[in-house]
């Protein structure tokens, strides 16, 4: 059932675009919602977007990409106790960060950002919380991969790499702690209206919109509404799955 009252969850990049909609639909239906982001403005403007739907949201300073910001993040959720304890019942890995450009542009500072921010500071924040979920054996992680993690994107060899990475760790890591009733699964957006893709040219969004069965790109809370469905009681007999919301985009398994 839709009931997510009095439970604990970590979203990560909750400034802005599908974070915030997460955020914003998990503090609606009841979650009390610790929003991650280097975006200090952003977080707090999700905060105040939650108010009049009587949402519960901390903004957060973090940087997935520095563990001496992951180790903040997790102190202050931790000295949270008026907010419901200390356990953290869902954690939504959604904060990314690609440039579309050819391969062989890509700069090893380059790489490093993509794979930083779109593999290794996700695997990281659950590494941080996984050992207290496997102590209470339960807990829902949702991680945010990409369509271009399952079927590949032009211009975006590294990210789709970097996505495709999560998906593979989103599967072993759903085999590992099924035993603790943790279930763990991934959501692959196609091509949605965030800042990052509002960053492109109106021709490329055009002719993505044209690609789309359902001619036109996807919306944050649609996102969201997959990440709201796997952080429920509904799918507590799902794990390892990975699902596409790209409007019928990429239809291939």
């Amino acid at each position: 059932m839709l009931n997510l009252a009095g439970k604990r969850a970590i979203v990560t990049g909750g400034a802005s675009g599908i974070g915030r909609e997460t955020a914003l639909k998990l503090a609606r239906w009841g979650a009390i919602v610790f929003s991650g982001d280097i975006d200090a403005d952003g977080n707090a403007k999700t905060v105040e977007l939650s108010k009049p739907l009587d949402g519960n949201i901390v903004a957060i300073n973090l940087d997935i990409t520095n563990e001496d910001s992951i180790l903040s993040f997790a102190k202050t959720i931790g000295n949270s106790q008026d907010l419901g304890g200390e356990a953290i019942d869902i954690i939504v890995n959604v904060a990314g960060w690609d440039k579309i450009q050819p391969f062989l542009d890509a700069t090893p500072d380059f790489m490093n950002k993509v794979l930083d921010i779109n593999l290794k500071g996700p695997i990281n924040i659950i590494r941080y919380f996984l050992p207290e979920m496997v102590e209470r054996n339960s807990g829902k992680i949702i991680n945010i991969s990409s369509d271009a993690g399952r079927v590949g994107s032009m211009g975006e060899t590294i990210y789709a790499g970097a996505k495709g990475g999560m998906i593979a760790f989103t599967k072993s890591l759903a085999r590992e702690t099924a035993r603790h009733k943790i279930n763990v699964n991934c959501v692959c957006p196609g091509p949605t209206n965030t800042p990052l893709l509002m960053a492109q040219p109106e021709s490329m969004r055009e002719k993505l919109a044209k690609a789309v069965p359902f001619r036109r790109i996807g919306e944050p809370e649609e996102i969201a509404d997959a990440v709201l469905f796997f952080a429920s009681d509904m799918s507590n007999y799902i794990t390892g799955q990975v699902l596409s919301v790209s409007g019928g985009l990429t239809m291939a398994d």
